[in-house]
């Protein structure tokens, strides 16, 4: 009953004014670094943390918390609607959301992704507030063990995105996980695969990989094409169209199972939203009942990552609240909030802030409706650039595209590398490689090399440990499962097609 007490007082110190505007600021900006690509979302926490130096810490913690929920759902409709996911989280997206999009869908594409963001949202913030100290706790005994073994996970989703050439999505992969090594290690400090080229010295920005291949590949695509498709406003319709209570029923499992899965990856630290997205994505790949269906435009693969990704949110600020200790890279940056104004989050600020920390918690349940509220009115005019004949688009893609890939380091090679990664994508599409794995690869490999060196520095090179600890050997056998299963499924349905085809020819 404490609980419920202190969260109704928060409610009501959360309509005060200031808060209030500084709520609804941080969802409009959110949103807006969401959009844009190479503005990733820990850049825009990080941007505005200067806003708050002269602010109270109830509107600024209120303020960088709003950004960070609305910053999970900000690129979706550009994912969907232009095939440029303004965040590394909306990959997984892109790739049913885009589809339906193109089967003429658009605005139900885009009401999936309010719904799944939504319930996310709500559920994880309850679950935050429910089982912050005990789940916390829990995450507190993770180490680089637990961390490798979800990341590996995470990379099993690759079976789920072949588009049914497993040995060219794990081609995919490869390239995308060779392409992560360029560069420093960060561990030993040597320099890999830089070729003498002072630009990859820094590595290749996974953004630049990103918009490249997605973005500046669909536009040669396009470009290859003569510009033939039909675009998207002739084939769909003009506004955001939610599910029905049917469809909504049908998919209350997905929904109900990748916010809880979010809200976990969430809590564990480092792993954050991009990781709850691929997870969520590669666990319905596996299991779901339609996951043939996956990447074809179906409902399922829009609501799971984007469930997964706004109840990381959640999951993310569990530890920092009550243990002091981050769960991404924007609640780093929330903790320093709280640093600079004198308050050191864990259990006792819950004694001796307890009104700033649930008004806090009050307005994620408050951002979160108001963020689907203005997504869903703010993509009307966003969807009216499609009026416009394909050939502008694809110019005003390209424009994006290369806004984005020069404002991630502010270097004009990146607008090389991201040219090349657009050939590289169209490439890719005109022979049938998924580009999916690619940017997984490039996106989880380094945090899968740092996790796996430090264990082996940590623990003597003992590779057993990762099998041996219970969470993190839980966690491998569910991934050697995971592509096992898959590989013995396509090895006998070779079988059984060489088989068929030799009485085929016997007959």
């Amino acid at each position: 009953m404490d609980i419920l007490a202190n969260l109704g007082q928060g409610f009501l110190g959360c309509l005060q004014p200031v808060n209030m505007a500084m709520l609804f600021i941080g969802i409009v900006v959110g949103l807006i670094v969401g959009v844009l690509p190479g503005l990733t979302l820990v850049m825009g926490v990080i941007l505005a943390l200067p806003f708050t130096y002269s602010m109270d810490v109830t509107p600024a913690i209120v303020l960088l918390t709003a950004m960070y929920v609305s910053g999970t759902y900000g690129g979706a409709p550009t994912a969907i609607l232009f095939k440029i996911p303004g965040e590394p989280i909306h990959v997984p997206l892109l790739w049913d959301g885009y589809a339906m999009a193109r089967n003429g869908q658009p605005a139900l594409a885009l009401g999936w992704t309010l719904i799944a963001a939504l319930v996310g949202g709500l559920l994880s913030v309850t679950i935050m507030v429910a089982l912050s100290e005990p789940v916390a706790k829990l995450a507190l005994t993770f180490s680089t063990p637990e961390y490798f073994a979800i990341v590996l996970f995470g990379l099993t989703s690759v079976v789920s995105l072949g588009r049914g050439s497993l040995p060219n999505a794990i081609i995919s992969l490869c390239l995308g996980l060779l392409i992560a090594t360029v560069g420093v290690d960060s561990i030993y400090g040597s320099t890999r695969y830089t070729f003498g080229l002072p630009l990859l010295l820094d590595g290749i920005e996974f953004l630049t990989v990103m918009v490249g291949a997605y973005g500046l590949g669909e536009v040669f695509i396009r470009l290859h094409e003569g510009f033939a498709s039909a675009p998207i406003q002739q084939i769909g319709e003009m506004r955001t169209r939610l599910p029905s209570w049917r469809e909504l029923s049908r998919l209350k499992g997905v929904l109900l199972r990748n916010s809880v899965l979010g809200n976990i990856i969430g809590v564990v630290p480092g792993a954050g939203a991009t990781i709850a997205s691929f997870v969520a994505y590669g666990f319905e790949g596996q299991y779901n009942k339609r996951k043939k269906e996956l990447g074809t435009g179906i409902p399922d693969g829009i609501v799971a990552p984007q469930a997964a990704a706004t109840a990381s949110v959640g999951g993310a600020l569990i530890p920092l609240f009550t243990l002091g200790i981050p769960g991404s890279g924007a609640t780093a940056v929330i903790l320093g909030a709280f640093l600079l104004h004198g308050i050191q989050p864990g259990p006792q600020v819950f004694l001796t802030s307890t009104e700033m920390i649930y008004t806090v918690i009050a307005s994620l349940f408050l951002g979160i409706v108001a963020m689907c509220l203005v997504g869903f009115f703010a993509i009307r005019p966003l969807v009216k650039i499609l009026d416009f004949p394909e050939a502008v688009v694809s110019a005003f893609i390209m424009l994006l595209c290369f806004i984005g890939a020069l404002s991630i380091r502010n270097n004009i090679g990146d607008l090389w590398l991201m040219v090349a990664f657009g050939v590289i994508g169209y490439l890719f599409e005109r022979y049938r490689f998924p580009i999916a794995p690619l940017v997984l690869g490039v996106i989880l490999g380094p945090l899968a090399e740092s996790s796996f060196t430090t264990t082996m520095i940590s623990y003597r090179s003992d590779w057993t440990v990762f099998f041996t600890r219970p969470i993190s050997g839980t966690v491998m056998v569910l991934t050697l499962l995971a592509l096992v299963i898959p590989f013995v499924t396509h090895i006998r349905t070779i079988r059984r097609e060489g088989h068929a085809a030799a009485n085929g020819s016997s007959e």
